[in-house]
C-alpha cells in the first residue's frame, strides 16, 4: 500500500493568480480565501490573484498568501473529493512558512489562526534586518559541509592594520540535490560568491529576496514569533509533522511551539526531512498547494519515491483518481 507523505511549499513558489483557478471552481476554496480575507482585514485574495507581484511578494503578503492556496487545494480534496487526511497521508511537512500550512492542515492551527501568526513571522522577518544589510545566496552543486565552509570563509572581515573581525553568515536551507542557501550579512554574502567559484561550486548567485531568513540575523524575529506562539492554542496534529530544524516527528504541541521559534533563525534542513521520510517508509510525496518545486527537490533527493503537485482542479481530479 502506498505511504504518503503531504507536504506544502514555502516562498519562492508564489505568482500571480495561483489558486484563481480553484475558486472560481470549487466553493471551499472561496471559502478559505474568505476566512483569510477576513482574518487578515486585507483583500489578500484580490492580490493573489491579481497581483501586482512586487506587492505579493513582500514577505507579509507571501507567507499567509502561499498558505491560503495550500489550504484551499486541501478543503477541496476534503470537501469534494471526500478526502481524509488520516487516512492518506501518514506524514505532514512543509518548507519554512510551509511548515505552519502543515500544522493547518494537520489541525493544530485553524486558517485564521494561521494567517495571522504568519503576517506576524513575515513582518518580524522583514522588520529584524534593515533593508539591504543582509542577503541570501543559492549554492548549485554544494554538500552541507562544503558550504559551511564556504560560510566560514566568507564570514572574516579583513581590512589592513586592523584585527579580523567577523560577519554573520550561515547555511540557510539545505534544499538537497546539491542545492544550499546561505544567508547572512549582505557584505558577507558578496565574500561569499567569489569563495564559492574558486572552491569548484558549479553556480552560486544572489538571491533577490527582501530579509536574509533563516539565520541568527533574524534573532528578533524569533523574540516576536515566540511571544505569538506562547499565546497561540496548538492542538496535537492528527498525523505527524516532520520540523524542519529537527527533520525528526513530533507531535506534542509545546515541542511544536519550540520548534517554530527556532526555525526563524535555525537551517531548514528539507534534504534530511524527506529522507527521514522515506526511512520511515513514505514512497509517495504529494506537494499540495502553488508551483512544483518541493516536488522537484523530492526526486532529486529521494528518486525511488512518487512525487506529485497538486495545485489545480485537473491536479486534484487526477491525484483522487489515484487513490
Amino acid at each position: 500500500m502506498t505511504v504518503h507523505a503531504f507536504i506544502f511549499p514555502g516562498q519562492g513558489s508564489q505568482s500571480v493568480g495561483m489558486g484563481a483557478e480553484l475558486a472560481a471552481a470549487f466553493a471551499p476554496a472561496r471559502e478559505v480565501f474568505q476566512e483569510v480575507d477576513d482574518a487578515l482585514n486585507q483583500k489578500l485574495s484580490a492580490l493573489i490573484f491579481e497581483g501586482p507581484m512586487e506587492d505579493l511578494t513582500r514577505t507579509e503578503n507571501t507567507q499567509p498568501a502561499l498558505m491560503a492556496v495550500s489550504m484551499a487545494v486541501l478543503r477541496v480534496l476534503e470537501k469534494e473529493g471526500g478526502l481524509e487526511l488520516k487516512r492518506v497521508a501518514a506524514l505532514v511537512a512543509g518548507h519554512s512558512l510551509g511548515e505552519y500550512s502543515a500544522l493547518a492542515a494537520a489541525g493544530s492551527f485553524g486558517i485564521a489562526q494561521t494567517a495571522r501568526l504568519l503576517r506576524q513571522r513575515g513582518t518580524a522577518m522583514q522588520k529584524a534586518v534593515p533593508a539591504g544589510e543582509g542577503g541570501m545566496a543559492a549554492l548549485i552543486g554544494v554538500d552541507l559541509d562544503e558550504a559551511r565552509a564556504i560560510c566560514a570563509e566568507a564570514a572574516i572581515v579583513r581590512v589592513e592594520g586592523e584585527p579580523d573581525r567577523t560577519e554573520i553568515i550561515e547555511v540557510a536551507n539545505d534544499n538537497g540535490g546539491g542545492q544550499i542557501v546561505i544567508s547572512g550579512r549582505a557584505t558577507a554574502i558578496e565574500r561569499a560568491i567569489p569563495i564559492a567559484k574558486a572552491r569548484g561550486v558549479k553556480r552560486a548567485v544572489v538571491l533577490p529576496v527582501s530579509a536574509p531568513f533563516h539565520c541568527s540575523l533574524m534573532a528578533p524575529a524569533a523574540d516576536a514569533m515566540g511571544e505569538a506562539l506562547e499565546r497561540a492554542e496548538i492542538a496535537p496534529p492528527i498525523v505527524p509533522l516532520v520540523a524542519n530544524v529537527s527533520a525528526a516527528k513530533v507531535t506534542d504541541p509545546q515541542a511544536i511551539r519550540d520548534l517554530l521559534v527556532r526555525q526563524v533563525t535555525g537551517t531548514v534542513r528539507w534534504r534530511e526531512s524527506v529522507e527521514a521520510m522515506a526511512a520511515m517508509g513514505v514512497d509517495s510525496f504529494v506537494e499540495l498547494g502553488a508551483g512544483k518545486v518541493l516536488s522537484g527537490l523530492v526526486r532529486r533527493i529521494a528518486p525511488d519515491a512518487a512525487s506529485r503537485s497538486v495545485g489545480t482542479p485537473a491536479d486534484i481530479e487526477a491525484f483522487l483518481a489515484s487513490l
